[in-house]
């Protein structure tokens, strides 16, 4: 496993950053932590949503 970092670069208007700069003020984040744990979350989010889903079809749950 490659263990470091790699850049990405986001091209946004001025009021999305804005609002990202604002959401992450009020954690006491910088922007780019706010963004990747919220990308991080979502991950998080998909994945286990899909364990429910495949437990459930094993279960014959409906």
């Amino acid at each position: 496993m490659r263990m470091g970092t790699d850049v990405l670069s986001l091209r946004m208007d001025h009021e999305l950053l804005e609002r990202l700069r604002d959401h992450a003020a009020k954690r006491g984040m910088s922007v780019q932590d706010y963004v990747v744990r919220t990308l991080m979350r979502d991950d998080f989010d998909q994945r286990f949503r899909t364990a429910v889903e495949e437990t459930e079809k094993f279960y014959g749950v409906t």
